[in-house]
């Protein structure tokens, strides 16, 4: 049996920051709402259950929480932080997808969120 692509998560992980292009919002604050997902090899970690063995989503929860600590005016600026920083720390990580969701933005609609998505590769 042969692993075709394995994955390691974090889904809809809420955060209050302090990001935006308006002065008020980098002041006040917000909820975002963040999800990360990176194509990993496990198959080590699925023979021995060994957390060492496979990229763990503690520590991945702590780059992600670091990262949406850091005031940015830009969502394109915190995804793109959050994906290269997974890959100086895991560096043998095939691909990161992240998105960050503004919940409740300030632009006057009636919506659950506007965020940005991003997908890099590892080459």
């Amino acid at each position: 049996m042969t692993i075709a692509r394995s994955e390691v998560f974090l889904n809809e992980v809420r955060f209050y920051a302090y990001h935006g292009v308006l002065p008020q919002e980098r002041k006040v604050g917000g909820e975002y709402t963040v999800s990360v997902k990176v194509a990993y090899d496990y198959s080590s970690a699925a023979d021995t259950d060994q957390v060492d063995d496979t990229l763990n989503y503690a520590e991945l929860y702590d780059l992600v929480k670091y990262e949406m600590e850091k005031p940015s005016q830009l969502l394109e600026h915190v995804a793109y932080r959050i994906g290269k920083t997974v890959f100086q720390k895991w560096p043998k990580a095939e691909s990161v997808e992240v998105s960050v969701v503004k919940n409740n933005p300030p632009m006057g609609a009636a919506c659950k969120g506007a965020g940005v998505n991003l997908y890099l590769v590892n080459e």
